[in-house]
Formats: C-alpha cells, structure tokens, sequence
C-alpha cells in the first residue's frame, strides 16, 4: 500500500503526541491525530498543570503563618473556598486546552476527536465514527492511567489523581496512599488546605529512587508541617458509612477519613489499543518496547512518552516526540539522552534533582567528594517558622566532575533547571567555585562550598 491517507497518524494528543504531530506537520508531513478526551494530555488536564495551581492554593496558609514576622495583621481568619479553586482551575484547562487544538490545527494537523485502535502496521480505526484511516507511519502516544488496588476491600471507595481535581466537597480528612511524586505532592495540597492528611507508604522510605538525604529529609519536614507519614504500612479494608471511611491497615491500626487517595504510581495505557494483535511487543508491564529512536518492533508504529514507560516526564515525551519528528521528516536524526534529566518533586517544601543520587554515584565511580549544607532560609528568620534548606553536590574526586546536585527548599524547581543546564555541559566543581555568588541567596551555597563534608574513597 502506498497511496496512505496520512503520512503520520498519531494516537493520543497529550505532551509527546502533540509535540511530534507539529513539528512533523512544519516539515511537510501530512499527519492526523485522534484523542478521545481532552487536548493536552495527563499533564495540562488532569497531571502537573492542575497540581501546580492546587500547590500554589495550598501554600497560602504558610505565607499567612508567615506574615505575622513581618509586621503584617490578617483581619480575621482567613477563608478558603475549595469550589471557587475548582472553578478556576477549570477555567484556566480549558484555556490551556483550546491553545493545544488551535497550535495543531495552525500546523496543518487534522484533529479527530475520537478513541483510535490499531488494525494493523498502517492502519487505525475510529471507534467513535468507525472509520477507517490508512498511514505511513503510526505514532502511539496514550501515555499512564493510575493503578488501583482491584483486590482491595472496599476499592470502590477510593479515586486516583484523576478525580482529586473534580472533588464536589473538600474532604476534613484524607488519606494518601503512595511514596512517589504523586503522593508526597498531594499529601501536601490537602494539607495545605486544611485537611488533616496521612500519607501511607509500603516502603522503608518515601521517595524511592531519589537521593536519601531528600528522602529522610522530606519526611521529617512533612511531619513538621502537620502531615502523618507512616511506612511499612498498607491498607487492609476500606468501609464505607455514614460519617466517612474507615480505613484498617494490615497492622490493624484503624483510621477515619473522608477521601482516601491512591497514588500508587501508574501504568502504561495501552489495553485495548490492538498492539499486540499488531504485533508490537509489550513488556511485562504493559509499555511498548522500542530502540532509542522510539521504533517499535512493528516498523511502522512509533511511540513516545509514559506509554514506553523510559523516564515518565512530560518533558522527556516532549523532547521524544520532537526528536521522532525530526528525524524522521526533517531530516535532522537525533534521539533523547536519558542519563541526565533533571527534574523537580512539588513537595512542601519542594525537591529539585539533577544526575546521580548518592548511593548511585557510589555504585560507580571510587573516589567521590560529597559537599553538602542545611540551613534555616531567609525568610523563616523572622516568622520563627520550622524549615530547613538542604543542598548537596556530589563530586568525582578523580576528575573533578559534578555527578550530582540535589536541592530541598523553597524554589528548588526553578533552581535545578538551570542546574540541569550546567550538568549536560560537564560542569565540575572548580567552575562552580570559580562564578561569583548572588548574595543573599540560598543557592549561593552552591558556589561557595569549599571543603566536602564527606569524602569516599576506594583506593
């Protein structure tokens, strides 16, 4: 077949997918893309956009806390509307949502509002209309959905992320189940807001994965802010009456709530869209196996995104579909690097991260200088508010390159995308001390760190 009716037919208009539709639409491809919910995606409808501004709401009672030092008096306790919160957010998604469909078509993309399945290496079905569309290439771009605990008793009684945004009433009481970005990050909205929250965790410590200065860093921060966190705990029933739930852990400690929240990370989306019947191969959990140029083993079907489950970042999905798009229409052949990717947790207080953790950079090289340094910020100087600011470079003593840098505190996100920056270039740690410091600031600790706080050494 070679009279297709696109040249690149994408499946799912979040991040990723509508990144290589646009640039591959700029390079003359004929392309078309299907969504069957919202333009945008996870992030911009019900993921990183939404928290944000619910992470934004929540704070506001820490800067009234705060304002008393300053000489500021509140008249009156202040009152937090939750459905006005909703409404707005709500506003701004739309807005946000008609931007991507107005760039796409802009582009020359054709939007096809409608779940789309695969039939075959070059053709895809239209379920709403139930047609048929023919392509040169496919690119499947579905992103994550929440897991649940289907086995759970009483899993009825829970939501994901994806309903805590449309809640109808705020709940008094909530508990979190999970230790990933998720959790810890809505742990913080609800309590911010007014909830008393508990995060439950299965694990030794919250945030896997990351470095364990933040980790135990975190935690201790949560607890100081009002939050429960217990780990090695899991939850055996969930029952449901008429003053909320009651939640039972295995431990047989009992916990009265009025929402409990599963953010027990996510999973590829990909039930139900005919790959396997394709012949794409799936991994045992479900993502889309593929080469570093995002080709499947179908070598027409493309994917980007949490749907490869690589590195679950918008920005990665991003940086993925543009990549495909170049190389594949604009004849500019490149492929995402995934060692370095700097990313931020919007925790309370906030995390940002940039290279190897810790107990990675020990895995690997032998002699490491770890620079490290805690303190009270600025601005809780004068409000007598609790709150430290933690930063951490860690160094290989042999060539003198930065492995490594982690932030905990106040705008954090902010500071380790410029980080980032200096870590893809190879920054080493006499580049750092050779920049002026920006006084006062709390990242001027960062150039100003001269001896390691402590050093490992293997030979």
């Amino acid at each position: 077949m070679t009279n297709f009716d696109y040249d690149l037919f994408v499946i799912g208009a979040g991040s990723g997918g509508v990144r290589a539709a646009r640039i591959a639409a700029t390079h003359g491809a004929r392309v078309g893309i299907a969504e069957e919910f919202r333009y945008g995606g996870t992030c911009v409808i019900r993921g990183c956009v939404p928290k944000k501004l619910f992470v934004y709401a929540s704070k506001f009672t820490e800067e009234f806390a705060n304002a008393d030092g300053y000489g500021w008096s509140l008249n009156g306790t202040p009152t937090f509307d939750f459905d006005k919160l909703v409404e707005n957010k709500d506003k701004e998604i739309t807005r946000l949502e008609g931007i991507y469909r107005r760039n796409l078509d802009k582009s020359g993309v054709e939007l096809h509002d409608s779940r789309a399945v695969i039939e075959g290496p070059n053709t895809v079905r239209l379920l709403s209309t139930d047609q048929v569309i023919t392509a040169e290439r496919i690119l499947v771009a579905v992103g994550a959905t929440p897991n649940v605990d289907a086995g759970l008793v009483g899993c009825e009684h829970t939501i994901t992320s994806n309903e805590a945004f449309h809640l109808s009433e705020f709940p008094k009481r909530t508990v979190v189940v999970g230790g990933g970005y998720i959790a810890v990050e809505f742990a913080g909205i609800f309590n911010g807001m007014g909830s008393e929250t508990t995060l439950l965790y299965r694990g030794e410590e919250i945030l896997r994965g990351f470095d364990m200065d933040l980790r135990t860093g975190l935690h201790e921060q949560m607890v100081e802010k009002g939050i429960t966190v217990k780990t090695k705990s899991t939850i055996a029933s969930i029952e449901k009456h008429e003053g909320g739930l009651t939640v039972t852990t295995h431990a047989g400690e009992v916990i009265e709530a009025d929402q409990v929240l599963y953010a027990i990370g996510r999973r590829p989306n990909t039930a139900g869209l005919g790959l396997e019947e394709a012949g794409v191969e799936l991994d045992k959990a479900g993502a889309i196996v593929v080469t570093p140029q995002s080709q499947s083993s179908v070598p027409s079907i493309f994917a980007v995104g949490d749907v490869t489950n690589r590195a679950n970042l918008t920005p990665v999905a991003i940086r993925e579909g543009h990549a495909f798009a170049d190389s594949t229409y604009g004849g500019k052949e490149w492929h995402v690097d995934h060692s370095m990717i700097p990313t931020a947790v919007f925790s309370q207080p906030e995390i940002g991260t940039a290279g190897l953790t810790q107990e990675e950079a020990e895995a690997r090289f032998d002699n490491i200088d770890i620079y490290s340094s805690s303190f009270r910020p600025m601005k809780n100087t004068l409000s007598g508010k609790p709150g430290k600011m933690f930063l951490k470079m860690l160094v290989d003593a042999d060539t003198d390159k930065i492995l490594g840098i982690h932030i905990m505190g106040p705008d954090s996100g902010e500071l380790i995308q410029i980080i980032g920056v200096t870590l893809s270039m190879g920054a080493t740690k006499s580049d750092y001390d050779r920049t002026i410091a920006v006084h006062p600031t709390a990242a001027e600790e960062l150039v100003t760190m001269r001896e390691p706080s402590e050093r490992i050494r293997k030979n």
